[in-house]
């Protein structure tokens, strides 16, 4: 097994609408710390959301009468696909979509049955959501790509993973329990979430308190996304794979996982207990974030993901 590498990310909010953030990125900056340090003494100050790049928008056929709303940035660059988190749909990516096409990457993002602007279909006759994402890589004459999953797309992910580990250059998981189904984690899981946990505002929920204290307009961005992310047809799907340590076990492919120093689903601690069971893991926490580091501190998460997948750049390394 390698070595797991837990880095704290410190990059200003700043960075994600210019150079800063690319400008910071070297061959070895996130393992040695070069570019935290450069910037550990940076104000962290809100930006909007940057301006987006032109995309081509698709509805993607998928069994039993639904649809995938898709967005695809296109290009020759090889291809990440973005899985957004329960609270979020295709929308849940305006920090990334700008900053990972910029870098020669092509974009991908869309929502599953039952987010917005997708149509959910008939649950008999519903793919597993791992095989509507097949359906979608199928559509879009993708032969391999770059997987990132945040929260709920983690399990789609993973569930993919164990599916079709062949066609992944490698694999993000981003603030997500993982859908992991052991005894054991469902106890810790349920632990770090008493009652009333389910009945407190999705935003305290899933955004750090540094965050909702220091970015009151982001706040309402993220609320205003998840204000329309679920339809009234969404249902839940079966899943392809009953996803647990043994299973995490067997993949090969090169795994990145990514939390908030400040997330109450899957903290730090939960994080690293999973990466023990990943054969080429590596691991990181990003300061000052919750369940949502990529909206959250999306300069450091940007960072994070840029240098993982030119790592894996066209395959395994």
């Amino acid at each position: 097994m390698k070595r797991n590498r837990t880095s704290p990310s410190a990059l200003s909010r700043r960075a994600v609408v210019g150079g800063a953030a690319l400008a910071a990125f070297t061959a070895t900056g996130v393992a040695s710390g070069t570019a935290e340090a450069a910037s550990a003494e940076e104000t962290w100050e809100p930006v909007p959301i940057p301006e987006q790049v032109p995309v081509t928008e698709y509805q993607v056929p998928v069994s039993g009468g639904g649809s995938l709303w898709c967005w695809d940035t296109g290009g020759d660059g090889e291809a990440v696909i973005l899985l957004h988190p329960g609270s979020g749909s295709g929308e849940s990516w305006p920090y990334q979509q700008p900053v990972l096409a910029g870098a020669g990457m092509r974009v991908i993002g869309y929502s599953r049955r039952g987010a917005y602007n997708s149509v959910a279909g008939t649950k008999a006759e519903a793919d597993t959501a791992s095989g509507d994402l097949n359906t979608l890589a199928d559509h879009l004459g993708l032969e391999r790509f770059h997987l990132c999953g945040s929260a709920a797309g983690g399990p789609v992910s993973l569930e993919y993973a164990l599916s079709y580990e062949d066609r992944l250059h490698s694999l993000t998981v981003s603030g997500s329990i993982m859908g992991i189904m052991d005894t054991e984690y469902l106890e810790l899981t349920s632990a770090l979430q008493p009652d009333p946990f389910g009945d407190m505002p999705v935003d305290f929920k899933e955004l750090g308190p540094s965050y909702r204290g220091g970015d009151r307009d982001g706040v309402a961005a993220w609320l205003e996304i998840n204000s329309r992310a679920r339809t009234s047809d969404a249902f839940a799907q079966s899943p392809a794979h009953t996803i647990t340590w043994s299973a995490l076990e067997t993949l090969t492919l090169p795994v990145q996982l990514i939390t908030g120093d400040a997330d109450l689903y899957s903290p730090p601690s939960v994080m690293r207990l999973n990466a023990g069971h990943l054969h080429d893991v590596e691991t990181h926490v990003v300061r000052e974030a919750g369940h949502n580091p990529h909206w959250e501190q999306p300069a450091a998460w940007n960072r994070l993901l840029l240098h993982f997948v030119r790592r894996h750049h066209g395959g395994r390394s």
